[in-house]
């Protein structure tokens, strides 16, 4: 910082300060983005380094110019061109004009500024991805425009397509809110937006919430332009705010447009060419890894021994069952699982990063062909992934049905994909999706969580209400009856209860409230939801037993419905619930010793599995039980058939699993679905003191 002199601090992003400095060796002003590097994870390195690489490329009078970058005080300093005088930013001047529209001459003026700006960015193989109003800078005297803020714009190297995070609601394409890769299209439907900013002094897209406001992007509804303006200049947004993306003009087909070409001779004549100052300087010292790439610290544990340095996997996914009889790792993709979920094919994690992945095993026939009789056989290699067209999404969790999959973002939006049979798609009809497409039904709702059962949904609003869909038999849905839905039905539960997740079974359902009481609905076959009235631990009479209802109730059986409970699981006959105190409670049918009884007892009544204590997390298969303990022991029991239980059956107690892992971890995730069962860990990094 010896060469400039800090002056004030004119603004504040979301990664760091923006400083008014003066240079020493020229007193001219710049502007210094100070971005703290040592708390950053290192996706949020990479995008301080993109910003420096980003605006290295740009050389144009209409694009903010950068100078240089450096680290100093753990942080990245960039250096960049001040835009001087009292112009502010392009949002502000249209707020100033309050209802007084702009005139024609003037709107395009600005906007083939706009234009040029853009078109020198994407010739050099870069999105912007955050254009609007507020990013763009006038001078003084209010006739030339500068875009700035490149933080999040992308360098595209030798593909069409990009697949990160964008910007700003208001302004994000309807192939964004759809999930969908975008190209220089997406940037076009920006511009469109602000042209029409220009045009109306208002944005074309607005709405109360983030839901409200994405369905009013995907419908492409906004207020028409006043009638003042030429034709041309109307049909100009209109067809850049064409909701197919390749029927969106190019930028040179707008500038060859004959109502861009007076303005484009007025700019050049009138303004002529801004002289450039550039100094050119090396990108910041942050140090890259082989081929260029920004290097990221691995996680590492130190030993005292030699002071050897071991490498640690982010996370660990395993998998068992349908075959494979003990704990099999899967590949995973440089990355950490933080939630993991089953359907009848399916294989699903979240990772940290937002992104859906998904293991698939060979397909038939690739492998080598066992002999008849053998006992032993090779474990299925199975292939990971990335789910494709996620892009302008980041995943919260995913749920996976009968051959279906349901997911969150982190907005609260449901996205749905794969077999539309029961209609538990929630797309309004029974076809089938290949990509994850949004549930536009909910687009004016927050949710907070949803599951799947094996052909019905059920998901939870931050406002407490439920909705459900798919298949209706057994009064699985909740809604009164046995209908199938197609789309989301609003389930109706009591005024005072506060739902606040959601558990769905093979033919049944659950719900939870911010109290922890208990609702349930559909089969309750052997009591596997608890509905029948047990209070003295006896078996209950007939007339308290409960075997089918199509409306939610409370649980009745004690001592589920006084006990606090924290996590639940429906199986396929039975049900696992766990206490706040880290009791495991089983209930439901025991006919392969699922309920964890050696005795294999026919009972109604729930069932406290004995010598298991600091459990946090359980699920059920469909003739297993699955539990994990506070210090990561992995406990099974029930039917081992086809290597459900992931170890070689014993006649007594529950023995614990042993995954292959050589340092402490915890258990993050379990889900079963059917004989198969799916668990993410993480590995605890210990990195003791030096001596």
């Amino acid at each position: 910082m010896e060469k400039y002199e800090k002056i004030k601090v004119v603004g504040r992003g979301a990664f760091g300060i923006v400083h008014l400095c003066r240079r020493r060796n020229d007193g001219a002003y710049v502007i210094l983005k100070e971005i703290p590097v040592e708390q950053m994870s290192r996706d949020e390195r990479l995008a301080a380094q993109n910003e420096c690489q980003v605006l290295k490329l740009l050389n144009h009078p209409n694009i903010i110019e950068y100078y240089e970058n450096f680290l100093e005080d753990k942080a990245l300093m960039i250096v960049m061109e001040y835009a001087p005088g009292a112009g502010g930013t392009l949002a502000d001047y249209i707020q100033k004009r309050c209802n007084s529209l702009l005139d024609e001459d003037t709107i395009l003026h600005f906007f083939v500024q706009i234009l040029l700006a853009l078109y020198h960015v994407h010739n050099k193989f870069i999105l912007h991805r955050d254009l609007k109003t507020q990013n763009i800078l006038l001078d003084k005297h209010q006739m030339i425009v500068k875009i700035g803020d490149f933080g999040i714009s992308k360098i595209l190297v030798s593909k069409s397509k990009a697949y990160t995070v964008v910007g700003t609601p208001c302004y994000i394409s309807p192939e964004l809110c759809e999930g969908k890769p975008y190209n220089q299209k997406s940037d076009i439907w920006a511009l469109g937006c602000v042209l029409y900013e220009l045009a109306s002094l208002k944005r074309a897209f607005e709405a109360a919430n983030l839901p409200a406001l994405v369905l009013k992007i995907m419908s492409g509804t906004f207020a028409p332009i006043s009638d003042r303006y030429s034709p041309e200049l109307r049909q100009l947004i209109l067809n850049m705010l064409n909701l197919d993306p390749s029927k969106r003009p190019q930028l040179n087909e707008i500038m060859a447009l004959p109502i861009c070409i007076r303005p484009l001779l007025n700019l050049y004549t009138d303004i002529g060419s801004v002289k450039m100052r550039r100094i050119e300087k090396p990108l910041s010292t942050v140090q890259t890894g082989r081929q260029g790439r920004p290097g990221g610290r691995v996680p590492t544990i130190r030993s005292r021994a030699g002071g050897k340095v071991h490498s640690l996997p982010l996370s660990s996914v395993y998998t068992w069952g349908n075959g494979i009889s003990a704990p099999l790792r899967l590949p995973m993709l440089n990355t950490e699982v933080l939630q993991v979920s089953l359907g009848r094919t399916q294989k699903m994690g979240v990772t940290k990063a937002g992104r859906l992945i998904t293991w698939e095993a060979p397909s038939v026939g690739s492998g080598e062909v066992s002999l008849p009789g053998a006992v032993e056989q090779m474990q299925p290699q199975f292939i990971s992934r990335f789910l494709e067209g996620q892009s302008g999404v980041t995943i919260r969790s995913v749920s996976c049905g009968d051959l279906f999959t349901t997911c969150m973002t982190d907005r609260g939006i449901i996205m749905t994909f794969g077999s539309g049979s029961n209609g538990c798609l929630g797309h309004g009809n029974f076809n089938d999706v290949t990509q994850p497409k949004i549930v536009e039904a909910l687009l004016g709702y927050e949710l907070i969580q949803v599951s799947c059962g094996a052909s019905h949904v059920l998901a939870v609003t931050n406002e407490r209400e439920v909705f459900a869909w798919g298949r209706g038999e057994n009064g699985r849905l909740g809604l009164g009856n046995q209908d199938t839905h197609n789309s989301p039905q609003q389930v109706c539960l009591p005024g005072e209860f506060e739902a606040n997740r959601v558990v769905c079974g093979v033919d049944c359902s659950i719900v939870i409230s911010s109290q922890y009481s208990i609702l349930a609905c559909g089969s309750n076959r052997f009591n596997k939801l608890g509905l029948d009235s047990i209070t003295t631990g006896e078996e209950p009479s007939p007339s308290h037993q409960v075997e089918e209802v199509t409306s939610y109730r409370p649980v009745r059986s004690e001592p589920l419905c006084s006990e606090t409970i924290v996590h639940i699981d429906i199986g396929t006959a039975h049900s696992v619930a766990v206490t706040e105190k880290g009791e495991c409670f089983t209930f439901g049918s025991n006919q392969h010793g699922q309920i964890g009884c050696s005795s294999r007892r026919s009972s109604r009544v729930p069932y406290q599995v004995p010598d298991l204590q600091g459990i946090t997390l359980a699920a059920c298969g469909d003739a297993f039980t699955l539990a994990i303990g506070s210090e990561g022991e992995v406990y099974t029991w029930g039917k081992g058939v086809r290597g459900r239980l992931g170890r070689k059956e014993e006649d007594c107690g529950i023995p614990k699993l042993q995954l292959d892992e050589s340092h402490p971890y915890v258990v993050t995730s379990v889900a079963c679905f059917n004989g198969n069962s799916l668990l993410a860990v993480k590995q605890i990094m210990i990195v003791p003191l030096p001596y």
